[in-house]
């Protein structure tokens, strides 16, 4: 500091404001509060803001709204222009319920905790404040004024006064200005050149630093709307929001790096990305999350880190997600199994919508999962209504209600009815309608009908219709039809996607013994697949091939093992197996 200054320090009020705010700056807070603090006492209106900014920021002093707002006060009412806007600011944002701003000044407390509760908005309060900023010619107040006046209550909206006040922010270069300015255009925009105007404000509000200015450009650039349509534009935008912490443009962001949209594919920084948008609450992140380790790829599954996911996005109510998070349930992979969880997500996604979980949760329901007999019932009606309307997935369900008697009697008539008209659009009903007419259930017997519908429900992707079919096939049973090539297809699409019933028939057909090539290590894979997710006939199977080293390498232990799997769950075989090996392994003491 020079010799003046010090001079001036010691005989100005202004001088001594300065110098504390030099203190301040220079990392001295606590000295320097103290100088604004006496001064602020005396009444110097530049003290008082700087006090208050200073109990506000926490800079110096323990934070406190109280005292902060308090100081604010003081210096807005004495004309300080920069006051008026924080304390408009402050009303915008507002204040915990109950919260009333002191009139008359306190001790300084250099450990009074900050003010905790949800804030309520008093956007009046922040508009009078606001205005005398404004009209002082802050740009950011006019800035400000303008969000009030597009946001705030009814009788303060001015959709063409909050305009103006943001054109005269944004010709004084201000950021927020721009930003509100570019929002105010898009509102009304109808043609391309407002569009380009607006383009051209958001990006004088990214030399701000404003996230969602980049994630509009980000929108703008993947839809080519305002500026030329450029998906690497649109990546480095979402990147610029993303890392400001803008949600959608973390989900955007991640999603582009996922599928090398615009920019590299890269899976590790896709799903940093999403995992973020996810924890910052975007259900569809979350839901996208889900489906990665689910399905695994350049992730490694991990269905347990899936549930997790799908699990977090349906608490948000998003129906696929629940579906998904219900399969896992039915199924016991990832999560214990239980179908009365199941039903309860799959209950979720119904209510959100989703078609396909409306018909798993019906058949939960129908056939087992807990329920009382009122339930069952108001849910027969909910079909019934459904059915009427023609909804197809409410056919299918009251099918099912007459083929179980659930909410009455049974009446296979009625199933095979509404079977058949829910068979043109539901897979479910294809299959379950198929296998009524194989089994002259409600309807004529007609094998030829039957394969039609099961295999329509197969080639949808239907694991139980294709295991099914597959069976037909093998044995020749319907019309003495045999195609074990196709079976085998059948049986590997139901295989993959995780139906162990087809994991255990394809190692079957790869053992030998069909009309398709053999393959002993396709077949120890496939039991082995089978075995671990608690096929008993797979247990046994696979004991069978490492003991007898059929696929070309023997393990007696491993082995063992499996044939003891395989005997705990009641295979008769495996206990035979088990005996075998025994005798034909020498006596130790031999």
């Amino acid at each position: 500091m020079t010799f003046k200054r010090r001079i001036a320090s010691l005989l100005s009020s202004k001088g001594k404001v300065e110098e504390g705010v030099r203190l301040m700056e220079a990392g001295d807070s606590v000295r320097g509060f103290a100088l604004l603090s006496r001064l602020a006492i005396a009444g110097d209106t530049e003290a008082s803001f700087r006090i208050g900014r200073a109990y506000l920021d926490g800079t110096g002093v323990p934070p406190s709204l109280e005292e902060g707002a308090y100081w604010m006060l003081g210096a807005a009412e004495a004309g300080h222009v920069e006051a008026a806007f924080v304390l408009a600011t402050l009303y915008t944002i507002g204040f915990p319920e109950g919260f009333e701003i002191r009139k008359t000044a306190a001790t300084f407390d250099l450990a009074a905790p900050p003010t905790l509760g949800t804030r309520h908005p008093d956007f009046h309060k922040g508009f009078h404040w606001g205005q005398i900023a404004a009209n002082a010619g802050s740009a950011d107040a006019q800035a400000l004024l303008g969000y009030i006046l597009t946001n705030g209550p009814e009788d303060l909206r001015d959709a063409v006064q909050a305009r103006a006040w943001y054109e005269r922010s944004a010709a004084a270069g201000c950021s927020q200005g721009h930003l509100g300015l570019a929002l105010a255009i898009l509102h009304q925009a109808e043609t391309d050149e407002a569009r380009t105007l607006a383009a051209h404000h958001l990006k004088e509000a990214t030399k701000g630093g404003l996230g969602t200015a980049f994630d509009i450009l980000g929108r703008m650039s993947e839809a080519g709307a305002g500026v030329l349509r450029d998906m690497g534009a649109a990546a480095r935008y979402y990147q610029q929001a993303a890392e400001r912490n803008i949600v959608g443009a973390q989900a955007r962001y991640g999603l582009f790096l996922l599928e090398g949209v615009g920019i590299e594919q890269h899976y590790g920084r896709a799903e940093t990305w999403l995992r973020r948008a996810a924890l910052n609450g975007d259900a569809e992140s979350a839901a996208l999350l889900g489906d990665l380790y689910a399905q695994g790829g350049e992730l490694p599954p991990n269905l347990m880190e899936a549930a997790n996911w799908y699990r977090l996005a349906a608490e948000q109510k998003h129906g696929g997600a629940a579906r998904a998070l219900g399969l896992l349930y039915l199924t016991g992979n990832g999560v214990h199994r239980d179908p009365d969880v199941a039903t309860h997500w799959f209950q979720v996604a119904s209510e959100a919508g989703d078609r396909h979980a409306d018909a798993d949760f019906g058949n939960l329901i129908l056939t087992g999962a807990s329920a009382t007999d009122d339930e069952k019932q108001a849910l027969k009606e909910r079909f019934e209504r459904a059915a009427e309307r023609g909804d197809l997935v409410g056919a299918f369900n009251l099918g099912v209600c007459f083929d179980q008697g659930v909410g009455g009697t049974v009446d296979s008539r009625e199933a095979a009815r509404w079977m058949q008209k829910a068979a043109d659009g539901v897979v479910n009903a294809q299959f379950w309608y198929g296998k009524m007419l194989l089994e002259g259930r409600g309807v004529q017997a007609d094998p030829t009908q039957a394969m039609h519908w099961m295999e329509k429900a197969a080639e949808a992707g239907m694991g139980e219709a294709q295991v099914a079919v597959g069976q037909l096939l093998v044995t020749g049973q319907i019309n003495g039809r045999k195609d074990h090539g196709r079976a085998m297809e059948l049986y590997r699409a139901a295989a993959e996607s995780g139906n162990v019933d087809a994991m255990f028939s394809l190692a079957a057909m790869y053992g030998g013994g069909h009309d398709v090539p053999e393959n002993r290590v396709e077949a120890q894979k496939w039991f082995m697949k089978a075995a671990q997710l608690g096929n008993g006939l797979a247990q046994l199977m696979l004991g069978r091939y490492l003991i007898r080293g059929l696929a070309g390498v023997t393990d007696l232990q491993e082995g063992r093992k499996w044939l003891e799997h395989a005997k705990a769950q009641g295979i008769a075989d495996a206990e035979a197996e088990l005996i075998n090996l025994d005798a034909a392994q020498p006596d130790e003491d031999d």
